[in-house]
């Protein structure tokens, strides 16, 4: 008896949370249809994957309507699809909006054809300026809905409302994702998010450039540690219908990152320090993540120099 495999749609295939995922979950048995319209992804992330017998990709933009994927046995549907930098919120602010949107409402309707369970990657950016520490799946937020953030916090918190409206009305299996700062190989070094940023100064032999201060505080997960967690999401039937905090909740200061990063590199720290050219950055982002331990049993495993130390090895044997 021939027993096909499960399918996964991972649509944001490209970028380093998707890739990631995609190996992921071919490792696991688990065929995966990759979509991307590669705005911001790269298709290199995906390079070495073209020839195994259980990846396919779709160059499409999951804005437009899906193409028929009827023979495609279809279990999981991951939404990771949207540009994320915040350099990306000024000059991509209404693809940022479409995808979110449109985009969500596409793979909705796939998902409520096919039976899948649909995961959306939302972020910690539905916070805000979070007043409340850790955040909690509770707190509501602190968000500016006219800021230079806006595009993506507000199109993602639609997101949210509208899979939760459409799945009370259209009974479609569903999780929400909360993810917080994740990085690893793979990242686009122009990026603009903070540990990119670091790392393409060391490769430079620059100074590492402190925004404001260097006191904002955040919470780095390892993209193998997220990708994990996000597949014990979509397998977990207590999951359905939740939104879960994804990510490590040891809060770093940018200043003890951009130390740490110096000490792993075995170069002397050089840092500089700038006003911060975005009012809007949060002071201060944590996960609370009890809620997803206690309903997957997840927890981050990598640390953060075990991390940084892959990454930093990824990027220099990448310019080597």
């Amino acid at each position: 008896m021939n027993i096909r495999p499960h399918v996964a749609l991972v649509a944001g295939a490209a970028g380093l949370v998707g890739s990631a995922l995609c190996r992921y979950l071919l490792d696991r048995g688990v065929a995966v249809v990759a979509v991307d319209n590669f705005l911001t992804g790269s298709e290199v992330n995906l390079q070495a994957l073209f020839n195994h017998p259980g990846f396919e990709l779709l160059h499409h933009d999951i804005c437009q309507p899906l193409p028929d994927l009827s023979c495609h046995p279809l279990k999981y549907i991951f939404h990771l699809a949207s540009p994320a930098s915040p350099d990306d919120f000024g000059p991509l602010a209404l693809e940022i909006m479409a995808v979110n949107t449109q985009g969500t409402y596409n793979l909705l309707r796939m998902a409520q054809k096919t039976g899948a369970r649909l995961l959306f990657a939302s972020t910690s950016e539905v916070y805000g300026n979070p007043q409340v520490h850790p955040q909690p799946e509770s707190y509501w937020g602190h968000v500016n809905p006219l800021g230079a953030r806006s595009c993506y916090d507000e199109s993602k918190r639609f997101g949210e409302s509208l899979i939760t409206h459409y799945a009370r009305l259209q009974g479609v299996d569903y999780v929400l994702a909360r993810i917080f700062n994740t990085y690893g190989p793979r990242m686009r070094l122009d990026d603009g998010r903070v540990i990119p940023n670091f790392i393409r100064a060391l490769l430079r032999g620059e100074a590492l450039v402190l925004h404001g201060g260097g006191q904002q505080t955040r919470s780095f997960c390892y993209v193998d540690d997220l990708v994990r967690g996000l597949y014990l999401m979509m397998l977990s039937p207590e999951a359905s219908g939740e939104v879960l905090n994804i990510g490590n909740p040891q809060e770093f200061t940018v200043e003890v990152l951009a130390t740490t990063l110096c000490e792993v590199a075995g170069v002397p720290v050089n840092l500089r320090v700038v006003p911060s050219p975005r009012p809007d950055d949060p002071e201060r982002r944590c996960p609370d993540i009890s809620r997803m331990q206690a309903l997957t049993g997840w927890q981050p495993q990598i640390d953060l120099r075990t991390g940084l130390e892959k990454t930093l090895a990824f990027f220099a044997d990448t310019a080597a």
